[in-house]
């Protein structure tokens, strides 16, 4: 029996004993289970996971789930907080940059064998796996791209860049389109995003990560920041203080919603939200630019999160079987659709590919069309990685606004960051 048989028929079990519990009587009083179910993002978000948890409690009657939502800002404060109290929820959301910390704390419970994983990319599911066990369940799966307004594009006199474009040619083309509007429209959106500086060390041959080390060089690090600083001296972007500001507001504050700027680096799955905050306008998917003669363009496949279970959850079982449903279930599928990203599971993803609004389904025929350029997805980062991106920003900030030179930023950059995964 092959292990993704193994792990089906381990999870479909556990769904049959609930199901045998509820049919007999598990739906009185006495016999209530009660989960907790912690996660944070939109208005939106939390209206369609209510909705999922309606649908799963109508399945499973004798196991209530209490949604805790909050804003991704104090999301982790409030996580943190709960498992220091030993009051963590049942079921956790996380991200990759926090799975290991969290899982190396004894925080999270192993789910090998207890969810369906069959149906979920192999390279993706081993995301959520740490020193052999599966600690985090990917929802859904997206990448970091550029995003770009076509008419913005055309209107000031340029054409959108072919499959393969450069660095130069990227900030080329950003300082045309601003001087071509006149300076109206700008080039593009600076995005300090650990996901950029990572794929743009992989097109230079270095990952972001080497075990408890950074494997970023000094070198790579400053060549960013000079895609940043020309983009602002070539007036393809905003100057150095409205690109940091910038950088820290959602989509509905980015340019495009202002209607002042043509490109920008997002998450894939924010491209419904883009053409949303601009006025619908409709946006197109890019690869990313790549280093001269890079073999590869670095993009990858990342989970826009995962679900996890507390270690010491009095319900484990039930535990597993939100879980699975929410990962699985072509019914909690169609209601979350792509807000956790493309589903992760290949099944639920055929069941719902029709239902997807068009600028999902834009996202889709356009993971399609990279997937035999995307690498490897990356593993969890070290414990300390949660803080990285508040450390590469700080950084970043001392160059762009010339407090300090790309040599010295780079050299403390590393020593603090790799002081922070040393573990």
């Amino acid at each position: 029996m092959g292990s993704g048989t193994t792990r089906w028929a381990a999870a479909s079990l556990a769904a049959a004993v609930l199901i045998a519990t509820s049919a007999c009587g598990g739906g009185s009083a006495g016999d209530q289970v009660t989960l907790r179910f912690s996660y944070w993002g939109s208005d939106v978000r939390q209206q369609r996971t209510e909705a999922a948890i309606k649908k799963f409690e109508a399945k499973y009657p004798h196991i209530d789930v209490v949604g805790e939502f909050s804003g991704f800002g104090d999301y982790y404060e409030k996580l943190t907080t709960a498992v220091a109290s030993d009051a963590a929820p049942d079921v956790i959301t996380i991200e990759i940059r926090g799975l290991r910390e969290y899982a190396e704390r004894g925080t999270l419970a192993d789910l090998s064998g207890r969810v369906d994983t069959g149906d979920i990319d192999g390279k993706v599911l081993a995301t959520g796996a740490i020193g052999g066990k599966q600690y985090g369940i990917p929802t859904g799966v997206n990448t970091w791209s550029l995003i770009a307004d076509p008419k913005a594009i055309a209107s000031a006199g340029q054409k959108p860049p072919g499959p393969t474009w450069t660095w130069e040619q990227y900030i080329d083309l950003a300082a045309r389109i601003t001087a071509g509007s006149g300076g109206k429209v700008y080039g593009t959106q600076q995005a300090f995003n650990p996901a950029f500086l990572q794929i743009f060390a992989a097109q230079r041959g270095e990952s972001f990560y080497e075990g408890n080390k950074i494997g970023v060089s000094a070198a790579t690090i400053k060549a960013w920041w000079a895609v940043h600083r020309k983009l602002i001296d070539t007036k393809g972007s905003p100057d150095a203080a409205k690109s940091i500001e910038l950088s820290a507001q959602n989509v509905d504050r980015s340019l495009f919603a202002t209607g002042n700027g043509a490109m920008g680096m997002w998450w894939s799955n924010e491209l419904g939200a883009i053409n949303k905050a601009s006025g619908g306008k409709d946006m197109e998917l890019l690869r990313m630019p790549r280093a001269q003669g890079a073999a590869t363009g670095g993009m990858f496949l990342q989970p826009a999160m995962f679900y996890a279970a507390s270690a010491k959850t009095a319900h484990q079982a039930e535990a597993d079987a939100f879980i699975n449903f929410m990962v699985n279930d072509p019914e909690a599928g169609a209601i979350i659709l792509s807000d956790r990203g493309l589903p992760a599971s290949s099944k639920v993803l055929a069941a719902v590919r029709d239902h997807l609004p068009a600028a999902d389904k834009k996202t889709l025929a356009f993971l399609d069309e990279i997937k035999d350029e995307l690498t490897d997805p990356p593993a969890a980062p070290p414990k300390g990685a949660s803080a990285m991106e508040e450390v590469l920003k700080r950084y970043t900030d001392e160059v762009l606004f010339g407090r300090m030179s790309p040599d010295e930023a780079a050299r403390k950059f590393l020593t603090e960051a790799n002081a922070l995964i040393a573990g």
